[in-house]
């Protein structure tokens, strides 16, 4: 047996936020709630910082704040037959995780593989056996490319439903959609949405993810493959949108454009799951392909985003941290209204920290404000918001010209609202009440100072929490 890699430097470390034990760490995976816990499983590879084959890593928790890590759920037959990406579901009182297993023809040449359904379940919720009949689904079909998983699954009325992410013969992503009576035999509808064109809508559809909020039907997805336009789409590959209405009765979804959901450098393979209160609850890999990972050096990559409440109005969706986050909170660091031109915040762990700044802009007459993380008088992370043109603009210092800087708009409104959490080498802005959002990682040993800045002095009330660790 090969040993678990060691994280021989604690330097980048998160404190509150889900992240592998050591190892490599992506795609969240069977987010779930079975037995009075949620359980939050993860694309893992134990034996080295950098991906390996994929096994499926386990925490769970009461609250969605304190996780608690369980024994590896799932784990490759061997290096050609491994764990990819999927979901989990309870039927009579039995928590079954439905994933992809990934076959490599060769182990020279990754481009060549076959894509199955599988299934394994579990009584505990802790220790998972595979079905001995699998795969459950055993090919893609006869239009389909090799590019054909990431199932997730979900029941409706007396069926059970899995979607699937693939990209068919032509070239093109596109949604599968499966039913079945019993986890086990499954019937194939066909697709329910299509990509238009891979420069717009993507070549291939990972992780995709069907739910309804209101009156409205979303189909949350992480295309792979669509270009730059403009100021959007930006990241290596997306995660976004669509939202619309899903007639199961056609197995057609009829929708909108897509629209980016987490405008930061570093999120992807956002999965969602229904809470017992009947929230939509969402958790993304706080990370993007071919980034760049420090934390490696130390024998560990990869971390989740905090875990966030969806909701959907005018348009648009909606995505603020959950309340529970609150029970981070252990001292209160600062409490400020008045005139802001230029605030340090000031606490003795600004790395383990949330922040709350809202102003009155309505009557403004000033033109920005902004925050910034820096080290040593360097900026390490800055957001600046434009009034004039609503754009907000994000800006790591260690990513290169040009990658730098990430953009997002904010509709127009009488107040700017930025809600932060910073945890050693992550930060999450949530502007307005959720409808803008940027994750990003960043990355220093140096103990880094907290400002917000305008340009002409405006009220406002700023808080300010060290968090748990």
């Amino acid at each position: 047996m090969a040993e678990a890699v060691k994280v021989t430097n604690e330097r980048y470390r998160l404190k509150y936020h889900v992240s592998t034990p050591g190892g490599w760490m992506n795609d969240p995976n069977g987010f779930s709630f079975f037995k009075g816990y949620y359980h939050l499983f993860y694309q893992y590879y134990p034996y080295s910082a950098q991906k390996g084959p994929m096994h499926w890593g386990h925490y769970r928790s009461r609250d969605l704040v304190h996780w608690e890590e369980l024994p590896i759920a799932l784990a490759p037959d061997d290096e050609q037959n491994v764990c990819f990406s999927g979901s989990a579901i309870e039927k009579d009182g039995r928590l079954y995780l439905i994933y992809t297993g990934h076959q490599y023809h060769d182990l020279n040449d990754h481009t060549q593989f076959t894509e199955t359904q599988n299934i394994a379940y579990s009584d505990d919720g802790i220790h998972f056996k595979k079905d001995a009949h699998n795969p459950i689904i055993a090919a893609a079909p006869a239009d389909n490319t090799q590019h054909f998983r990431d199932p997730k699954v979900w029941r409706q009325g007396k069926y059970y439903y899995m979607i699937l992410g693939s990209q068919a013969a032509n070239g093109l992503g596109r949604a599968l959609n499966y039913r079945s009576e019993n986890l086990f035999d499954w019937e194939y509808l066909g697709p329910i949405a299509n990509a238009q064109t891979s420069a717009q809508e993507g070549f291939m559809w990972e992780c995709p993810d069907l739910f309804t909020l209101g009156d409205h039907d979303i189909l949350l997805c992480s295309p792979q493959g669509i270009e730059p336009d403009g100021l959007r789409f930006l990241n290596e590959f997306q995660t976004g949108y669509f939202s619309g209405k899903m007639d199961y009765q056609q197995n057609k979804f009829a929708r909108g454009a897509f629209t980016e959901l987490d405008h930061g450098h570093d999120f992807y393979a956002a999965q969602t799951m229904l809470a017992p209160d009947h929230r939509r609850i969402l958790i993304g890999w706080m990370d993007m392909w071919n980034a760049n990972f420090p934390e490696q050096a130390d024998g560990w990559s990869g971390a989740l985003t905090v875990p966030r409440k969806l909701s959907y109005a005018s348009g648009h969706l909606y995505m603020k941290p959950i309340a529970e986050l609150m029970s981070l909170r252990t001292e209160k660091i600062m409490a400020e209204e008045g005139v802001v031109t230029s605030l340090e915040v000031t606490t003795p762990d600004p790395q383990h920290c949330e922040l709350l700044f809202e102003a009155d802009t309505s009557s403004w007459s000033g033109n920005e404000i902004s925050f910034t993380l820096e080290s040593k008088q360097q900026d390490l992370v800055s957001l600046t918001w434009n009034k004039k043109t609503g754009q907000v603009t994000v800006i790591r210092a260690d990513k290169p010209d040009g990658d730098d800087k990430r953009y997002g708009n904010l509709q127009t409104s009488a107040s700017l609202k930025l809600h932060i959490f910073i945890d050693t080498s992550s930060i999450e802005f949530f502007l307005n009440d959720g409808e803008l959002v940027f994750s990003e990682r960043y990355y220093t040993e140096n103990q880094p100072q907290i400002f917000f800045s305008a340009d002409k002095g405006i009220k406002a009330k700023v808080e300010g929490y060290t968090l748990a660790q």
